[in-house]
């Protein structure tokens, strides 16, 4: 079965190849032939590496082009496939979905210069300049997908275009390590909850938007195949490759030759360095010179003949001068101001070219109290409220919350939140000292890293997920008394509920933090640890 993927591969392989000599080969003697060998009027669809503006390989002598590796190749095929079909889908529906997805056609084209110059370079530094300006084309085209959503905000088709905003992130996978394909699922959810919507809104209406929609995920399907079957473990970069300046240079300007450079074995080495003569005075003639292949032209030297002058005693130094103290420079102050000594050799370039620099230990990020304070945000976008950065208000405000809308609240220090109305989900991330009511949530609360977090629930709500958390403490109302509350990690949780009647008050029971684990019949039994008294 698998000599038969492969023999389907090989075909596919060779009919592309097939196909890009034929556009990029005049057809001799054939009149009234374009210059790539295209009849007028034929209606053939330009290629994408012609719709891209990036030449395919650097022609040499005439009807010769040279092979990309495969990667190149398979992208190309998602390319010329499910990225043109999305393309001519989006233009039938015209307007804003055409040029939206026209941007999405050039971020895929950038994202194949950044492959391609992959295939010639050496790895650079991830935070170094040139491994930015590899990647500025593809987010300067990544952001135009978006900047085209975030004008249009009043556009009758703005879930259409919020789908493709929230999917051209997938092609981020670059930078993933060391599981891209599963970024590319990530990213094929949330195009999905945009994506379904339009599906449920036009599949009994207009199925052209639904098929635009599926054309769009299938871009997705293939570029995971893609990723598994050429980067399951992260982008790979060329070890004997040239510098990636250069090769980003050469990508830029066309020069797409992808001849294997020369490897560091065609080179000869260079000769060690001679051996030291212990005898004769200061200027001897110097020993013979070494050949290419690294030996000398004159008798092969006998290590034997070397030990026997190391065991030679005092008379190894017998020929060496005596400095006098006026040359000493650690004797001599005014000699070492006057001459300070010469720097040290650089290693030749074979041992900087081999040998790279040690890399420098990853800086610790700083505390909250060092960080630079960042301005409070409130504000909803899209079906999301951010809530980010304040530090004690003085007062409580409020959320006035939508059953389709979630409330990420994060960097908040001694801030009370007021949830009005039902909300979907809410979560609370790096906070301190901070209070929070709500009325009801269709999911849940999540509390990540945020001590001293203080909850009051006046309706219902499924789940509350405690992780990390030191010192919370929890109101049910009487309707939430059915609530799952899951901690990890967490510690002084109290829970408080209400009593049997009105005028009861409440009664605060904690949350168990000692377990006690026993092995029973092979298995382990946990227990919560009960003290009495």
């Amino acid at each position: 079965m698998s000599q038969m993927n492969s023999l389907t591969t090989l075909i596919k392989r060779l009919e592309a190849a097939t196909s890009r000599l034929e556009d990029m080969v005049p057809n001799v003697g054939e009149p009234g032939a374009g210059p790539n060998g295209i009849q007028p009027g034929s209606g053939k669809a330009i290629t994408a590496a012609e719709d891209m503006d990036q030449p395919r390989s650097n022609v040499q002598v005439p009807g010769h082009v040279e092979a990309l590796p495969p990667m190149i190749d398979d992208f190309d095929s998602t390319i010329n496939g499910e990225v043109k079909t999305f393309v001519n889908m989006s233009e039938e529906i015209g307007g804003l979905v055409a040029e939206q997805s026209a941007a999405v056609l050039r971020a895929f084209a950038a994202e194949r210069k950044f492959l391609i110059v992959t295939t010639r370079a050496k790895k650079p530094d991830i935070q170094s300049p040139v491994y930015m300006e590899i990647l500025k084309e593809l987010q300067s085209m990544m952001g135009a997908v978006n900047d085209i959503r975030e004008a249009n905000r009043g556009s009758t088709l703005f879930t259409h275009l919020t789908t493709v905003s929230e999917g051209i992130a997938v092609l981020g996978w670059i930078t993933i390590d060391p599981k891209p394909a599963g970024y590319v699922s990530e990213c094929l959810s949330s195009a999905q909850f945009y994506g379904n919507r339009i599906i449920k809104e036009f599949k009994e209406k207009d199925r052209k938007h639904v098929e635009w929609v599926n054309a769009f995920y299938n871009i997705f399907k293939s570029l995971t195949a893609y990723v598994k079957q050429h980067y399951p473990s992260g982008v790979t970069w060329n070890r004997q490759g040239i510098e990636p300046a250069d090769a980003l240079r050469e990508v830029q300007s066309g020069q797409t030759s992808l001849s294997p450079p020369p490897s560091a074995a065609a080179a000869a080495p260079p000769p060690p360095p001679p051996l030291p003569s212990f005898e004769g005075p200061p200027g001897a003639s110097p020993p013979p010179p070494m050949s290419a292949n690294g030996t000398a032209k004159g008798n092969p030297a006998d290590m034997g003949a070397v030990f026997d002058q190391l065991s030679r005693g005092d008379q190894v130094t017998a020929g060496l001068r005596k400095v006098d103290k006026s040359e000493m420079t650690h004797k001599n102050p005014a000699l070492r101001a006057s001459a300070p000594i010469p720097p040290a050799p650089s290693r030749s370039s074979s041992h900087t070219s081999s040998r790279g620099k040690s890399p420098m230990p990853n800086k610790k990020p700083k505390p909250e109290s060092m960080r630079t304070k960042k301005p409070p945000r409130k504000e909803l976008e899209g079906n999301k409220w951010l809530v980010e950065n304040y530090d004690n208000p003085g007062q409580m405000f409020d959320i006035e919350a939508a059953i389709n809308q979630s409330i990420l609240i994060s960097r908040c220090t001694k801030t009370a939140i007021r949830v009005i109305g039902k909300a979907n989900a809410i979560s609370l991330d790096n906070c301190q000292q901070c209070s929070l009511v709500i009325d009801s949530l269709v999911s849940g609360v999540d509390v990540i890293k945020s001590p001293r977090f203080e909850m009051q629930v006046l309706g219902t709500l499924p789940t509350i997920m405690l992780d990390q958390v030191d010192g919370a403490a929890i109101y049910l109302s009487q309707t939430s008394l059915n609530t799952e509350i899951l901690t990890s990690k967490s510690t002084g949780v109290n829970v408080n509920v209400p009593g049997r009647t009105e005028d009861d008050d409440y009664e605060e029971q904690p949350l168990p933090e000692q377990l006690r684990s026993v092995i029973k019949g092979g298995k382990i039994v946990t227990e919560i640890v009960e003290h009495a008294g």
